[in-house]
């Protein structure tokens, strides 16, 4: 969850910043015809795009962060042996 809630709000962020600086209505594809969907379609599609972008880096980062030797809990089930 916690990859989860952190990337949402990034790319919360990200969308901001980026609509405020790009207007949805004069976008088009590489340059050539008109983006043919609506301005909500377009804020949609692009903090979807953000949110899953973000969650995959942070994803990405959970995964391979090392904790040094000292502070990795024990491999064993405590008390055991015996």
């Amino acid at each position: 969850m916690a990859v989860a809630w952190s990337s949402f709000l990034a790319a919360g962020v990200l969308e901001m910043l980026v609509f405020a600086v790009v207007d949805p209505g004069d976008m088009r594809w590489f340059g050539a015809a008109p983006v043919e969907l609506s301005a909500l379609a377009i804020y949609t599609a692009s903090f979807l795009i953000f949110w899953s972008v973000i969650a995959l880096g942070a994803s990405l980062t959970l995964l391979l962060v090392n904790l040094p030797d000292e502070e990795r809990p024990p491999r064993q089930a405590p008390g055991w042996p015996r």
